[in-house]
């Protein structure tokens, strides 16, 4: 009876929970409130920019399953955060036709809340859960008759009394998206019939992103200066949205114009700390202080985030990934330590005596 008072409370009454953002201006995490970025996003397939091959096979998944008048398979989609996870949902439910439900893992505290949202499916409607990794065991547990079967388990009752009632549900589809895919675990992952992994972006393609952005914001950006921005924007839409849309306060603040040219980026680019790779003063600020407080490394991460007054989860979570990718930072049994391709972008003199492994 718990579980079912708990459902008709989460029928009634839904929480909602706001998630923290990163305050960065080349962070890929979602500005709250703000309303343009989600008018900038594609609503149809043929307006999705990059992704060429996943758009070829969910093309195809779409259609099958629309010819057998059945509810798309179950999608999981994982990849860097600002890669267009939730705008790719989005424009799956446009073009099946169908409403989505949205809402993310975090916000999911009872059974009951689950339970709830279940229950007021449609037909062949898609369920959104992002940052699904973070959802709770027993919560998840609700997922895996509700995937397989479109039944509901529910027990009620406690003790010897106790007995276990299942509710049909309507086919659905489920979209979960992550960022970290290995944080699923294996009885939930192996349920998605759809394994979808977002690619970052090549240069080219963030500059297309970044001209129909400029279009939908009544901007008019020469394509040197688009290209010069893409080049900043760490291969991710998101990113290069945001950026856009600050070199556009600059824009309009210094030169009262809505004409963006390679001469306003650079002076924007500048102003934000942002160099032609993207990176900004905390990224460059962890490089220098490995390379001129450490001799190059190795150090630990904790001595990092202590050094640059960062907090270690920080440090490894959102700078350092992008630096391993750039091969800028290499990770050693015994600590990070700075790579001569930093060195040379930053102008660093050569490692005197540094550690080899």
């Amino acid at each position: 009876m718990f579980l079912c008072a708990q459902i008709l409370y989460a029928m009634t009454l839904v929480s909602k929970k706001n998630q923290q953002t990163d305050e960065r201006v080349i962070a890929s995490a979602t500005e709250k409130g703000d309303i343009i970025e989600v008018t900038l996003r594609p609503k149809k397939m043929s307006e999705y920019i990059g992704q060429t091959d996943v758009k070829k096979n969910l093309s195809v998944f779409m259609e099958a399953a629309k010819k057998r008048r059945e509810p798309l398979e179950h999608v999981l989609i994982h990849g860097s955060p600002g890669l267009g996870k939730t705008t790719l949902a989005n424009i799956l439910a446009h073009e099946m036709g169908v409403n989505i439900k949205t809402t993310s893992g975090p916000a999911l505290e009872k059974q009951g809340d689950l339970a709830a949202i279940l229950t007021n499916l449609r037909e062949n409607d898609i369920l959104f859960i992002d940052e699904i990794h973070r959802l709770k065991s027993p919560i998840e547990e609700i997922l895996y008759s509700a995937m397989e079967d479109f039944c509901l388990d529910l027990v009620i009752g406690k003790g010897p009394a106790a007995r276990s009632m299942r509710l049909k549900l309507p086919k659905f589809t489920l979209i979960g998206a992550t960022t970290k895919l290995s944080m699923i675990s294996s009885p939930l992952r192996d349920r998605f019939g759809n394994i979808i992994k977002l690619e970052f972006y090549k240069e080219e393609e963030i500059r297309d992103v970044i001209l129909r952005s400029a279009q939908i914001l009544h901007l008019s950006i020469e394509n040197d200066a688009a290209i010069r921005l893409s080049k900043s924007s760490r291969q991710t839409p998101r990113i290069a949205n945001r950026l856009l849309k600050r070199v556009r306060d600059f824009a309009t603040v210094y030169e009262n114009t809505d004409a963006i040219n390679i001469s306003t980026v650079e002076k924007a680019l500048s102003s934000l700390g942002v160099d032609e790779l993207g990176l900004d003063n905390t990224d460059r600020d962890i490089l220098i202080t490995i390379a001129e407080k450490f001799n190059g490394g190795p150090v630990g991460l904790n001595t990092i985030a202590a050094a640059t007054n960062e907090e270690q989860n920080t440090v490894e979570d959102i700078y350092e990934p992008y630096l391993l990718q750039l091969g800028f930072m290499e990770r050693t049994p015994r600590g990070r330590m700075i790579t001569d391709r930093a060195r040379k972008h930053l102008r660093l003199p050569e490692a005197k005596n540094q550690l080899l492994f």
